[in-house]
């Protein structure tokens, strides 16, 4: 366990954790819709130098797969284009998947990884913030590689 701070301490852990994994891999991003998605945007450009092809599937529902792209001016961005998610070399589960209300049964989540992994076992990473994937019991669910959980803290001066 290796403790971090900041920012870059949040897109380094990431980062780090994917340098094993070669440059043209596919990148699978599952999250909430909204929470999730500028997390998922700064994490793609934490990754911008290997050149992966990044997707986005929202709520673990595979029919509303999209790429995530740069766009010049602008950054990464998760953009109407689809994609095929199958043989996945990395899928991303973030956290607000596993917040209620927000996000959805980690069924869904196990039968995502199930459909778009085949016979071909991907890295799993999870990516949450206070602890979520602990508190909700999916870390006893879904076999992650690797959890990068963060801790927020805000000073209203």
């Amino acid at each position: 366990m290796e403790k971090r701070s900041g920012i870059v301490g949040f897109t380094g852990a990431f980062k780090e954790c994917l340098s094993d994994v070669e440059d043209g891999s596919k990148i699978v991003f599952t999250g909430s819709v909204a929470v999730c998605t500028p997390f998922i945007e700064l994490l793609a450009y934490a990754i911008r130098n290997k050149n992966f092809d990044m997707l986005y599937i929202p709520k673990a529902n595979v029919q509303e797969v999209r790429k995530i792209r740069e766009l010049e001016g602008i950054g990464y961005t998760i953009v109407e284009e689809s994609g095929d998610p199958k043989k996945s070399d990395v899928i991303v589960v973030m956290g607000g998947l596993a917040m209620p209300g927000f996000g959805c049964p980690v069924e869904n989540v196990i039968q995502m990884i199930e459909t778009i992994s085949g016979d071909k076992r991907p890295k799993i990473v999870g990516v949450g913030f206070m602890g979520i994937f602990e508190r909700e019991g999916w870390d006893k669910r879904i076999k992650f590689d690797v959890i990068i959980d963060t801790t927020m803290e805000s000073i209203v001066k």
